[in-house]
């Protein structure tokens, strides 16, 4: 849903929804201001003082290099770009909105975790500000008030939020950064300023996921045991699958800044695989032949399942049509997970 104000910019009040379109969640407040964080609470105490410091408070500040017009960046590359604000906007808010609700549930109940969220939805908010006028730009914004009440939330126990969002928080950093450093190296494909404020912006993400991984570790049963296994395994399997799909989708994006999609796609991979190595039980086998091969099969069906549903046959055809893309990639995942990870609680001593 878009409306529109006279010499302003078309304001959005909804986006599309799609497997891979930013999520808004929720979780058991009641669990989570239960929380025994003793053995993490060191380092949760010596984050929260970082974090007031709040070293950033003056770097999302807009400067001369955006006023000017960016009519230059047009067709697909200009629509190519402005999914990828969308897209990053969305996820921000929603981290935003998750943290904020913590905060409030935990306050005088769970001071330290009421701080933590407070602080770090600080920090969220602050990004989405910062993308949505970075949006306005390119003449368009999301009105953020009104997408909190039109998103549907989905449910995530306690344990669901830390795993996932430890895993948003380090592959978010892993992407910004990389594409920070090529930009030093290739400064001629810097075609918007906003990509200037990405290694500052990446250690925000680092900040937010090292808390995570203090909160992960303080809880023994999210390490230890089969369970811990299975559900580490699910989501870094979840989390770099979505990456793939979405970085391919956004394949024109990454070659305005003189990417390959598929190799950045991989190092990000690599990457987070090797850091969630120091929180969780397990990590990927990423190095098996049979890894990336699998993935790029699922961005393969991914891409003829976007082409099916922009064709304008009947449903029920495109369903069936769709059908054998579904079974196929479902299949990949499936070998994928099922795929012998590697022990990294044997390793704790060798990765740091």
């Amino acid at each position: 849903m878009v409306s529109t104000v006279p010499n302003s910019p078309s304001i959005k009040t909804a986006v599309e929804e799609n497997l891979l379109t930013p999520r808004f969640y929720t979780t058991d407040f009641e669990k989570a201001a239960q929380m025994d964080l003793s053995e993490g609470e060191a380092d949760l105490q010596a984050m929260v003082a970082e974090m007031r410091a709040d070293y950033n408070r003056h770097h999302f500040v807009r400067n001369e290099d955006f006023e000017q017009a960016w009519d230059h960046i047009q067709g697909e590359e200009r629509r190519a770009f402005i999914d990828y604000l969308e897209r990053s906007c969305v996820s921000e808010f929603s981290g935003f909105l998750l943290f904020k609700e913590l905060s409030r549930k935990l306050k005088g109940r769970n001071p330290l975790l009421a701080e933590i969220f407070h602080l770090m939805a600080r920090d969220e908010a602050r990004h989405a500000g910062f993308i949505n006028k970075a949006m306005a730009d390119f003449n368009i914004s999301l009105d953020l008030a009104k997408l909190t009440k039109n998103r549907t939330y989905t449910f995530f126990p306690v344990e669901w939020v830390i795993y996932a969002v430890y895993l948003s928080e380090k592959i978010g950093y892993w992407r910004y950064i990389l594409i920070f450093h090529h930009l030093e190296q290739q400064p001629e494909n810097k075609f918007y300023p906003l990509f200037n404020y990405f290694e500052s912006w990446c250690q925000d993400e680092n900040r937010h996921g090292d808390i995570f991984k203090a909160l992960l570790r303080s809880q023994p049963h999210m390490w230890q045991g089969w369970k811990a296994r299975f559900w580490s395994r699910f989501f870094l399997l979840s989390v770099f699958a979505t990456h793939s799909l979405t970085v391919h989708e956004r394949s024109q994006f990454y070659e305005m800044l003189g990417l390959d999609a598929t190799a950045f796609d991989e190092e990000v991979v690599r990457q987070t695989n090797l850091t969630a190595a120091r929180a969780f039980p397990i990590m990927l086998n990423i190095d098996h032949p049979d890894f990336f091969k699998r993935l790029d099969r699922c961005v393969a069906r991914n891409v003829k399942l976007q082409a099916i549903a922009a064709s304008h046959q009947p449903k029920p055809l495109k369903f069936l049509r769709k059908l054998p893309h579904i079974a196929g990639t479902a299949g990949d995942l499936l070998c994928l997970f099922m795929m012998k990870p590697i022990d990294t609680e044997s390793l704790r001593g060798q990765v740091c």
